[in-house]
């Protein structure tokens, strides 16, 4: 498939993947979001890791704004929520799905939903000159992409009340100083980082690194009971993939695995 706004290449095992419409600083409009979700589908059907990033100055200034006329509800009035239904929520969802390890490289802005998708990521990285806005309040609307989410969960209810009620930048080294990123690394770094960090999980076992981002995602609902549980099924499920056996092969023969992903 051929995109207009987004940007889709294989480095190695690696699938870079780019928000591309610089004019709007990558204005995460819902043709882009579809354009994304196939992207996403096929990289997780053809490589080990993907690098999520934007083209440009920023990497999204969040869902665009005027233009298209909003879309009514059965009650013939405004309904916003039809595109988060429709689009948006289930592109956050495949993020969160995804079998495959996701890095995402921030640069500049990731404002509203764009804030959001960068969140996904397994490993946050960003530029020294990346920010984090949730922008919703300063239009009147709620933040979406499942922020309301994550947020609480990543840093805690007191900060992520201040990021949304208040909509307020927050800068990349304030960001890793709260625990929202991994890492932060000057400008020039941020993509030459990304892919040599996504290149060391694509070379690992990936369809058990897939397990782990799956239960990662399981425990922020789970019980303590439920979580034990998974995990021993899971366990179950990755003892019996090639990589296991390739990894204990590896420590008992003192050499370095060479995991294949199966």
């Amino acid at each position: 498939m051929a995109y207009a706004k987004v940007k889709y290449a294989l480095e190695g095992a690696v699938a870079v993947i780019t928000l591309n419409d610089p004019s709007t600083l990558n204005a995460a409009a819902v043709d882009m979001v579809l354009e994304l979700a196939d992207a996403t589908k096929r990289a997780a059907g053809e490589a080990r890791a993907v690098v999520l990033t934007g083209e440009g100055r920023g990497f999204s200034s969040g869902a665009k704004l005027g233009g298209d006329r909003p879309p009514l509800g059965e009650d013939g009035k405004v309904d916003l929520g039809k595109a988060l239904e429709e689009a948006y929520n289930p592109f956050m969802s495949q993020l969160r799905d995804l079998p495959i390890p996701l890095v995402t490289a921030v640069n500049g802005a990731a404002a509203g939903v764009g804030c959001s998708i960068a969140l996904m990521g397994d490993m946050i990285l960003a530029g020294e000159s990346a920010y984090f806005l949730q922008a919703f309040r300063r239009i009147g609307l709620v933040p979406d992409g499942g922020a309301t989410y994550q947020l609480p969960r990543m840093i805690g209810r007191a900060r992520a009340m201040e990021m949304m009620l208040l909509g307020e930048k927050l800068p990349a080294a304030k960001a890793l100083e709260w625990g929202l990123i991994n890492r932060v690394v000057a400008d020039a770094d941020l993509m030459p980082a990304a892919l040599k960090l996504a290149s060391e999980l694509a070379d690992g076992p990936t369809k058990t690194l897939g397990m782990i981002r799956k239960l990662a995602w399981q425990s922020l609902d789970n019980s303590w009971e439920e979580q034990l549980t998974a995990e021993r099924w899971s366990q179950r499920d990755v003892g019996r993939y090639g990589d296991f056996a390739e990894g204990v092969a590896a420590f008992l023969q003192k050499r370095p695995a060479k995991f294949t992903g199966n």
